[in-house]
């Protein structure tokens, strides 16, 4: 799954209105995140196989470290940890932790039998979502619609670029979505790692921008709204 992750780092902000858009969307992330480096560090395989699915062709058959369900609560469990220590917000930790075991939940619906419950253990799973395009567009999509819902309703642009910063990156990742429906394969895995780097980068900058230009709202009790501190 691609931008149901982002949707569900979208929408834990209105779950945790005090922790940065950027800290929850590396959460949503994380398994993501991990894999580019394990792949990298030749630790965790995939290869390219035209058709394998209608929407996706990565043969994903060597993850455990980053997408088994054990890992993923290990590394949930990590992430809210650290957070916690740093933050001592005890909402934002929780948040957190479901954030990065989300990324299991959703992948298990979305691809084929490829997702470890732990390493070493050969059973894999998968409902197969990516076999239908028309099905992952309304489930993937309900979600990315879903969470920009919640996070506008969570904050409040401080000026036209809170706005239209906001808009230009939903309208991006929203194309780049669409294009990967078609399932055309990346020409190599070089540049499919390379582009994935690219995309983090660029959105988790623009998430903890987000938090200086469309910072979250609380309403006190005289009807007021005042911006929440983001951490």
């Amino acid at each position: 799954m691609f931008i149901g992750h982002y949707g569900v780092g979208l929408a834990a902000k209105s779950f945790a209105p005090k922790t940065s858009l950027g800290t929850l969307m590396v959460a949503a992330l994380f398994p993501d995140v991990l894999w580019i480096i394990f792949a990298y560090a030749g630790v965790e395989h995939v290869a390219i196989k035209p058709g394998i699915t209608v929407v996706n062709a990565l043969d994903l058959y060597d993850i455990p470290l980053s997408h088994s369900l054990l890992m993923d609560v290990v590394w949930a469990a990590i992430f809210a940890s650290v957070y916690f220590g740093f933050r001592r917000y005890s909402r934002g930790a929780g948040v957190v932790f479901a954030a990065v075991l989300s990324h299991w939940l959703l992948d298990f619906i979305a691809h084929r039998p490829d997702m470890p419950l732990a390493p070493g253990v050969h059973a894999l799973f998968g409902l197969g979502l990516w076999n239908s395009r028309v099905a992952t567009f309304a489930v993937e999509g309900g979600l990315w619609v879903a969470g920009i819902i919640l996070y506008l309703r969570t904050t409040r642009p401080v000026s036209r670029t809170g706005f239209y910063g906001f808009w230009i990156i939903v309208v991006l990742l929203t194309t780049l979505w669409k294009l990967s429906l078609r399932g055309t394969p990346p020409p190599s895995l070089e540049a499919m790692k390379i582009g994935n780097l690219l995309i983090f980068a660029i959105t988790l900058a623009w998430a903890y921008w987000m938090d200086r230009v469309r910072p979250a709202t609380e309403t006190n009790h005289q009807g007021r709204e005042t911006a929440a501190a983001n951490i």
